[in-house]
């Protein structure tokens, strides 16, 4: 039987299919665009800027990733549900950051999403949902969610272009290979883009700079391929960093015998802790020599053996502190040691700052690097620091004693009696309504350790929280009578207002303090967390009118934002000359300047800020690597460099030199919080 031999008949070619592929091709790419650009318009508003090619060229390198992963197999309907998902959930994704973003005025990390932010979100919800109906969030969110639902609807028109296709894949493989090359190029050429992309990597500026997904890519980066610890050699030797330019002349008095103070430094063998330690402990160790340690100084253990009350206030603000209105904090602030000009860096929310406040260090994990010190060696913290001394310890919170892990966290910061928040023996003093009361706090624990001498308190306070409506902040609401008539607009005064709930604390403080005869043997810190973000739902530099308004001028830059007030009193400074501080200080200078204060011993190499009572330059800085001397300010954004007012202009080393240091300092507190250094050196 003779067989018939097939016939094989050439298909013609679908250009049509062709035409549906690269429809497909281009629609991720597009949609990753467009949610960058609205993300930027309603987060940090900076969209037509230098980033812009970078970012748009990351978008398509990523929309190129989408189309391969959603025409992987060969039924349709599989990849048809891996677009939607791929749609959804990126949508999804840039909905999350903007509500943050709009509640805490930055973006989140991964770590900070997992290490709290989760408990943001659940303890302020009735927040969120004001963000989203009342204030125009929802807007937002449906621009978001506008991809998704357009997908849905024509979906069909895609439907042949989800058919597996290896020469399409191979085609956005090539798009996705090229333009990802052309955004480095672009990164790699910009003096102002390149150190955030690498050496100078912060989360903030990444996302400012690059979009969203880009932000998340490196830090998802750096976090698995940590970067050895690398420190840059200042230009100038350190010890010959003037304060002033042109220097100083001596002065001509040879008779003038100057007082020699010792260093503040420990008795350290770095040759001993090299042995056996690992690379990154000796890099840390080889930095640490290279330090020129601050001297001590005649204020050297002026307040040893006196009791400490540190309190890190919630959102508090200098413009709080007013004579009539709040008139113990106004004596606190000027009548004990008066800073002029203290900063407040913004970092990670409420745990970031307390977490400068505490360790003297920037937190170089998000909102997770508190979380990751729970099981370190915590070694100068001012619980540990005075436990060593024989203090009586303890550490106080009114909002719930989870939040932020704090029931993990705070049991490790030295404070012999624990910690004690809302569930755990709080609920006995305070009221459960929000915010909690911080005098409520105040006066109901001071009679549980004012006879115990020598004693170390430190209190995280929440009145002062965000929600400055009478409906939405109960302090607001309480003292509303006692604002409601000053010129401010309903929101600024609702702040103030919820801010009187820590004066009239401090007030029953002060006043049990002398009446018990201890006013004079007692210290009292207090700082911020952060700045009041809660003010305006915008945080973009420029546009947030209520928080311009508090300050009495336009925010334009993150040092005017930041800027907040450290009070530093004790009643035995009330009858002394007045101390003030008029150079720059921030929040990790109070940890050495208590610590010197307090006599400790205590090593200034080992600390990122400085005893702003010796003779060590002032510098401060930010996470975005902003930084500001008594000389000027630096903008890293930009790369500029503006000299104070009536400076003469500083040399390009200066400025060179500084950068350096401050690079080394962020790459010193991530190598500290990494490596548990202090068990490495004291354990």
């Amino acid at each position: 039987m003779m067989h018939k031999r097939p016939i094989y008949i050439k298909a013609p070619i679908n250009r049509k299919g062709n035409r549906e592929h690269l429809k497909f091709l281009f629609l991720f790419p597009i949609i990753i665009l467009y949610f960058e650009i609205i993300f930027k318009i309603f987060t940090v508003s900076n969209v037509f800027s230098s980033s812009f090619f970078p970012l748009f060229f990351f978008s398509i390198a990523y929309g190129g990733i989408g189309y391969l992963l959603s025409s992987l197999f060969p039924k349709k309907r599989i990849n048809q549900i891996i677009a939607s998902c791929l749609i959804f959930l990126t949508g999804f994704l840039y909905i999350v950051q903007f509500l943050i973003y709009k509640q805490f005025k930055q973006f989140y990390d991964i770590s900070t999403m997992t290490g709290g932010a989760q408990d943001a979100l659940s303890s302020y919800f009735s927040d969120l949902i004001r963000l989203i109906f009342p204030q125009g969030g929802i807007f937002v969110i449906l621009l978001f969610l506008l991809p998704f639902v357009l997908y849905l609807i024509f979906n069909k028109k895609f439907l042949p272009a989800l058919q597996s296709k290896a020469s399409m894949r191979l085609v956005s493989v090539a798009v996705s290979t090229f333009s990802y090359i052309l955004a480095i190029i672009f990164v790699f050429t910009s003096t102002i883009h390149a150190p955030v992309y690498h050496s100078q990597y912060n989360f903030q500026s990444a996302v400012s700079s690059f979009g969203l997904i880009t932000g998340m890519r490196l830090d998802i980066q750096n976090k698995l391929f940590r970067r050895d610890f690398t420190f840059i050699e200042p230009e100038i030797p350190i010890e010959d960093i003037p304060n002033t330019f042109p220097p100083e002349e001596p002065g001509n008095d040879p008779t003038a015998q100057p007082i020699v103070y010792e260093d503040n430094i420990l008795n350290l063998d770095f040759n001993t802790l090299n042995q056996n330690a690992s690379a990154e402990i000796q890099a840390l160790n080889t930095y640490v020599q290279t330090l020129t340690p601050s001297k001590k100084n005649e204020y050297t253990g002026l307040f040893k053996g006196k009791n400490l009350i540190m309190i890190t206030a919630e959102a508090f603000a200098a413009e709080v502190i007013d004579p009539e209105l709040t008139p113990t904090l106004y004596r606190l602030a000027t009548k004990g040691i008066n800073f002029t000009d203290y900063y407040q860096p913004a970092s990670a929310g409420t745990t970031g700052g307390e977490y400068q406040n505490i360790f003297g260090m920037m937190p170089t994990d998000g909102g997770k690097s508190f979380k990751d010190t729970a099981d370190h060696l915590n070694y100068f913290t001012m619980g540990n620091q005075l436990n060593r001394l024989g203090y009586y310890g303890k550490a106080f919170h009114n909002n719930s004693y989870t939040y932020y892990d704090r029931n993990i966290t705070h049991n490790n910061l030295g404070y012999s009696d624990g910690f004690m928040g809302y569930g755990n023996g709080m609920e006995q003093y305070v009221k459960n309504y929000w915010p909690q009361s911080d005098y409520e706090m105040i006066s109901g624990t001071l009679p549980t350790y004012i006879d115990k001498q020598p004693f170390n308190i430190y209190y995280m306070s929440v009145s002062g929280h965000s929600g400055y409506t009478r409906s939405g902040n109960s302090m607001t609401n309480r003292h509303w009578d006692r604002v409601k008539n000053l010129p401010y607009s309903d929101a600024v005064k609702g702040y103030l207002a919820a801010n009187l709930d820590l004066e009239d604390g401090l007030t029953y403080l002060v006043d049990e303090l002398e009446k018990k005869g201890i006013a004079d043997d007692t210290v009292i810190c207090i700082s911020t967390d952060h700045f009041p973000y809660g003010l305006d739902t915008s945080g973009t530099l420029g546009n947030m009118p209520n928080l311009s308004e508090l300050y009495g001028n336009n925010v334009t830059d993150y040092f005017q934002r930041d800027h907040s007030r450290l009070i530093l009193w004790c009643g035995c400074l009330e009858d002394r000359d007045p101390i003030i501080v008029d150079s720059p200080t921030f929040s990790l200078d109070i940890l050495p300047t208590l610590s010197n204060l307090f006599g400790t011993e205590f090593d200034s190499r080992l600390m990122v800020g400085r005893d702003v009572l010796s003779n060590a330059p002032a510098l401060i800085f930010n996470m975005n690597y902003d930084w500001k001397t008594d000389l000027g300010t630096y903008y890293a954004s930009r790369n500029e460099f503006v000299p104070k007012d009536g400076t003469i202009a500083v040399p390009d080393s200066y400025v060179s030199t500084i950068k350096a240091m401050v690079s080394n300092k962020i790459q010193y507190c991530s190598g500290v919080l990494e490596t548990d250094y202090f068990r490495h050196i004291f354990g």
